[in-house]
């Protein structure tokens, strides 16, 4: 175990993670040049096109006689639950800053996730070869954060390999060695799972103590559900098959487990023969921020997105999901999202990976109600709401947020907080360039256009991280949409008293311009209870039926006029309106 070095890379997104890894691997002769490709940990189609790391990623490198386990880790704060299932199974946190950016907020907030977790952390600056570093301001600000000497961070391009082997040589010199027990019974972390559809699912894990062997019995001290190790070894990025794993090393299980509710992330794997006494603390259950709808195009893909989202809930620990019936959609699934990011990248796969056509709804978060019995019902959809009279009081949630941003934005980030009814709590400036305002805010403001607000207001300088804090009693109200008479129980949305009119008007205005024309006039309203708070019309599309007459009395095309006039009014009495499915996520446009 003293050779062994488990570590992983942290940093706010586009910051060089993925390309730092890069160079690790092809320093360390684990990746061939030929084979060499750019963002190599990053398997999925989508990480390569939106340059972003989405699913952590291990991968086993040999160097001056050590075995380096890396776990490179995603950057965006929607995926902080991947990063902290990381952080578990390692001991040491390479802390990459980009020397043009300096430290933004998700840097923070993965800074202090390893320090929780009591890792050791090395700065590393990363982008010293590009004409805009500023090294000397980007050291001071992690000497504040860190505390640490300016000789111990490290100054390194990743893309021109620069400085990389200081890296290396610096994991093994103050990285700590893993601790572990090898004469005890196995016990090992499951910090991730995926699900292959050849191999069935396929467990990657970090050995606490004792030793694994091939064609073992093994069994999941949570789940308890037993099975076999068919496969065991380590990731080059290839998989490579061993015959043992022993403790404090990185590897996969293939299993012979077939379903999701056998594998569990956090779940402690361990021998049937001879069984842990117990279990190892695993990990927090994550809590989905945003729900939304997820309904299929037509009734007969209902099984199929059943199972795709099964499948993707293995390879994906933080998806939660649960049927819903909608009288317009028909049969879906609510599905817990861990932000707007997390939401594109799962409808994204499961329309290219499972070739499924789907309709999202709104994004809206969970609230609390307690009905005048003193009764709690948690709610995720608003037309789930019970009936006003036996409400007492609905609570909603409150995040805790912290912004960083350059000091002559600060003024602007404060307004845009108010904006969103949220609190200031305080402003530190760091050092002459770089300012943090740490808010609180009801996470129901934060869904639609927040980030990009934020983006447009900070010239793309501004970042953003956050974490729920509680549920506090505001004066809320289910704001409902009819579309011709017909209230549409998927448009439902819980706001605030104070924002209702606005949301309001500003909804049936987009629904004006997505609905398409019909026969007949439609209108559409925005109601709280039976109260009407907002109206526009669609105007009728226009047919001249007079058109083919030649000449002769007026009388003939008042005829046809009032003809015309009394089909259209039959036409709205039963005249359904078909609703694209861009309507249901009028609110994530903001123009």
């Amino acid at each position: 175990m003293e050779k062994i070095r488990n570590f992983c890379i942290i940093a706010h997104i586009d910051h060089g993670k993925s390309t730092l890894a890069d160079r690790l691997l092809e320093m360390t002769g684990t990746v061939d040049k030929r084979d060499m490709k750019e963002q190599m940990l990053d398997r999925m189609d989508l990480e390569r096109e939106k340059g972003i790391t989405i699913k952590l990623q291990p991968v086993r490198m040999n160097y001056k006689g050590h075995e380096l386990n890396l776990i490179d880790t995603p950057g965006h704060v929607d995926f902080s639950y991947e990063v902290s299932r990381s952080l578990e199974a390692c001991e040491t946190a390479l802390l990459v800053v980009d020397a043009t950016q300096g430290i933004q907020a998700q840097t923070l907030a993965n800074v202090y996730l390893a320090i929780a977790s009591d890792l050791t952390i090395i700065p590393v600056l990363n982008k010293i070869d590009l004409p805009a570093a500023d090294v000397p301001r980007v050291s001071n600000e992690i000497i504040k954060l860190l505390g640490c000497k300016r000789q111990e961070i490290l100054e390194v391009s990743a893309k021109t390999g620069q400085n990389v082997e200081k890296v290396l040589d610096r994991i093994i010199e103050v990285g700590k060695s893993p601790s572990g027990e090898e004469e005890q019974p196995l016990r090992a972390l499951v910090f991730d799972s995926i699900y292959d559809d050849y191999r069935g699912v396929v467990l990657y894990v970090r050995i606490i103590d004792g030793q694994l062997n091939k064609s073992n019995h093994i069994k999941m001290m949570a789940a308890n559900a037993s099975g076999i190790a068919l496969e065991i070894g380590h990731v080059t990025p290839q998989m490579q098959p061993d015959n043992s794993l022993k403790t404090g090393q990185i590897g996969y299980i293939v299993t012979n487990f077939k379903t999701v509710a056998e594998a569990r992330v956090g779940d402690t794997v361990t021998l049937l023969a001879n069984p842990a006494s117990k279990a190892l603390s695993g990990y927090q259950e994550a809590k989905p921020f945003v729900y939304a709808g997820v309904f299929p195009s037509s009734n007969e893909e209902y099984p199929a997105l059943k199972n795709a989202l099964e499948k993707l809930s293995l390879n994906d620990a933080a998806l939660q999901y649960s049927p819903e019936n909608s009288q317009v959609l028909g049969y879906g699934f609510r599905v817990g999202f861990l932000g707007l990011l997390h939401m594109d990248i799962v409808r994204e796969r499961l329309e290219r990976e499972y070739r499924l056509e789907l309709i999202f709804t709104n994004p809206s978060t969970d609230y609390q109600v307690i009905l005048m019995n003193n009764e709690q019902v948690d709610i995720k959809n608003a037309a789930d709401l019970p009936d006003p009279s036996k409400i007492s009081e609905i609570r909603e949630p409150w995040i805790r947020g912290e912004i960083a941003c350059p000091n002559e934005y600060v003024g602007a980030v404060i307004q845009l907080v108010v904006q969103q009814r949220g609190l200031q709590k305080r402003v530190e400036y760091v050092d002459e360039q770089l300012a943090l305002v740490a808010f609180e805010a009801p996470l129901a403001n934060m869904l639609t256009d927040f980030y990009d607000q934020l983006k447009s207001l900070t010239s793309g300088y501004g970042s953003f991280n956050y974490e729920l804090m509680d549920y506090r009693p505001e004066d809320l109200v289910r704001l409902d949409f009819l579309v011709a008479s017909e209230r549409v129980d998927s448009l439902s949305l819980m706001v605030h008293r104070s924002e209702s009119m606005r949301v309001g008007r500003e909804t049936v205005g987009k629904l004006k311009e997505i609905i398409p024309k019909q026969s007949f006039q439609v209108v559409l309203q925005a109601a709280i209870g039976g109260k009407i708070i907002a109206r526009e019309d669609i105007s009728a599309m226009k047919k001249d039926v007079t058109g083919h007459l030649y000449g002769g009395d007026v009388s003939r095309k008042k005829k046809l006029w009032a003809k015309q006039k009394a089909g259209k009014a039959r036409m709205k009495k039963f005249g359904r309106v078909e609703i694209p499915s861009e309507a249901f996520t009028v609110l994530l446009k903001r123009d």
